[in-house]
């Protein structure tokens, strides 16, 4: 594949990257959740990052991964959440977390957009 098409697919993957996480955060705050980061990062290699960053009401705060699968086929957007993925998850919250006076109640939440749909998945996985 030449360069020029490269670039172009990443950047179409980016584009729908970036409107999956701008669907699941409208959803996600009209359910009432408030937004405090979004692409959290933990420096160097091998951390992690965090989708989006949100509070409910009750002051738990979410850590949420957004995934996007334009088909089920080889198990869809939730089949792409391996233990591997968590551990990164888990790793960068942890990181997060680090850097606050008080740790709150947190969760992990998963946002799947396939096929056209939105499902959210509160409390999708623990950390370990």
């Amino acid at each position: 594949m030449a360069f020029l098409q490269i670039m172009a697919k990443i950047g179409t993957s980016k584009q729908a990257g970036d409107a999956a996480e701008d669907a699941a955060l409208r959803h996600l705050q009209q359910a009432g959740l408030r937004l405090l980061e979004r692409n959290y990062r933990t420096p160097g290699r091998g951390g992690g990052e965090i989708d989006l960053i949100m509070r409910t009401p009750d002051g738990t705060t979410v850590f949420v991964e957004v995934r996007q699968r334009a088909s089920a086929s080889h198990g869809g957007a939730a089949a792409s959440i391996s233990a591997t993925k968590q551990r990164r998850l888990i790793f960068a919250a942890r990181h997060y977390l680090m850097r606050l006076r008080e740790t709150p109640p947190c969760r992990f939440d998963v946002v799947l957009l396939e096929s056209g749909r939105l499902e959210w998945l509160p409390a999708a996985f623990e950390a370990y």
